[in-house]
């Protein structure tokens, strides 16, 4: 039997939002001694409570916007759960004065709230289809401090770096040099390691301010591969 959307009218997407978030503030707690991360901030909470998540899915799968899990959105690729999306933002750590590169724009969700957290947000996708999409999603919107191109992620984004913080949404293999080169002293790297369509393993790396990176390893996550140019 086919799943039945949450959500018919415009009018209900208020309260399965507030649902989800409820849904999403239980899940942190349940699996902190896994993640080290028992609870969201208020300024995460307040971003995902913001972004309207029906406008980042295909219409078709608006009613389902607020489930909590990823959903479809073409071209073989995914808008990611969004407890894994509060998290991964949590553990990057953002302040308002941050600048922060994104790898893998998809539908530009996660964009969006990296925006609603930090002063600037460069994000690269690979999908120019979804890149140009996704551009147009956040102009409208009114996301006046996002800068999207399309390329390979894998390679960041030298002449805007280094960055405060930097958050990939698609599995790497190993984890791209150039990333870590350009990611500043003080600043988190977000990135799910692993084969593709596999469980793979969500790490995050901090560099301090002698450039030594030191990695962590957080949950078992499934996210689509990082396509790279030279594959």
């Amino acid at each position: 039997m086919a799943e039945r959307p949450l959500v018919a009218h415009e009018a209900e997407y208020a309260s399965v939002r507030q649902r989800l978030l409820e849904q999403v503030v239980a899940e942190t707690r349940e699996t902190g001694d896994l993640t080290g991360c028992y609870e969201l901030s208020e300024a995460v909470l307040r971003a995902l409570a913001t972004v309207p998540r029906h406008r980042f899915v295909p219409v078709e799968q608006a009613g389902f916007a607020y489930v909590d899990k990823p959903l479809s959105i073409g071209h073989g690729q995914t808008i990611s759960q969004p407890f894994i999306v509060a998290l991964m933002t949590e553990l990057l750590q953002p302040d308002s004065q941050a600048t922060v590169l994104e790898v893998g724009t998809g539908s530009g969700y996660q964009t969006a709230v990296l925006a609603g957290l930090v002063r600037r947000v460069y994000s690269i996708e690979r999908i120019p289809e979804l890149a140009e999409a996704a551009e147009r999603r956040l102009r409208e919107l009114g996301y006046s401090n996002v800068e999207i191109r399309d390329g390979d992620g894998g390679l960041g984004w030298e002449e805007q770096a280094p960055f405060d913080g930097i958050m990939v949404t698609a599995a790497a293999a190993t984890v791209p040099p150039a990333l870590i080169r350009q990611l500043k002293p003080g600043g988190r790297l977000v990135i799910p390691v692993g084969e593709p369509y596999r469980s793979q393993d969500l790490r995050v790396m901090s560099k301090d301010e002698r450039g030594r990176v030191e990695t962590r390893s957080v949950l078992p996550v499934v996210f689509v591969p990082l396509v790279r140019d030279r594959e």
